[in-house]
């Protein structure tokens, strides 16, 4: 039983029912759809902050009431931050009660340049485009909002493209 359900693979409608219930749990909670880009933008403004900067003075929370006051949260007080918490610490639990967890070695400077680029690319990506994966699709198609298909249908063209590269040039 333990590895159907915690080690093998989940089938597909398992899992979009789970994440259905999750998204409409988190919805009627926090009333606000499950977002991830917008609590990692926080993490580096308070970090930013830190440092002694001003991220209020960015054009991302100085033209937007809602998103400045987030600012004077913290880590563990701002809820777009504690459900960015709860996706890592839930991978890690995951991976660990499967004994799945490994630290594998870096094979190449190349690895980590293509890295570093492809977070940055995705970093970048996720603001202009107003969310990734998460708040740009799996959050706007329930509420019938054509920019998540948009968003679907230019992801499924980019991941193509991406895994030929990949393939190509690094694997």
């Amino acid at each position: 039983m333990k590895s159907k359900i915690i080690i093998g693979p989940w089938s597909y409608l398992t899992g979009a029912i789970l994440l259905a219930v999750l998204n409409t749990l988190l919805f009627a909670a926090l009333h606000t759809p499950w977002q991830i880009t917008t609590g990692i933008t926080y993490w580096a403004a308070w970090i930013f902050k830190f440092l002694g900067g001003a991220p209020e003075n960015w054009h991302y929370f100085a033209n937007n009431a809602s998103k400045s006051e987030g600012l004077s949260q913290s880590f563990l007080s701002n809820s777009l931050s504690l459900m960015n918490f709860g996706v890592i610490f839930g991978a890690l639990l995951a991976v660990l009660i499967a004994s799945q967890f490994k630290v594998k070695k870096i094979k190449s400077p190349k690895q980590i340049f293509a890295a570093l680029l492809g977070g940055i690319i995705m970093g970048y990506g996720t603001r202009i485009a107003l969310g990734c994966n998460i708040g740009a699709f799996f959050s706007a198609i329930p509420s019938l909002s054509v920019s998540g298909w948009v968003w679907g249908i230019s992801a499924f063209i980019g991941a193509w493209v991406g895994s030929k590269l990949l393939i190509k040039y690094l694997l």
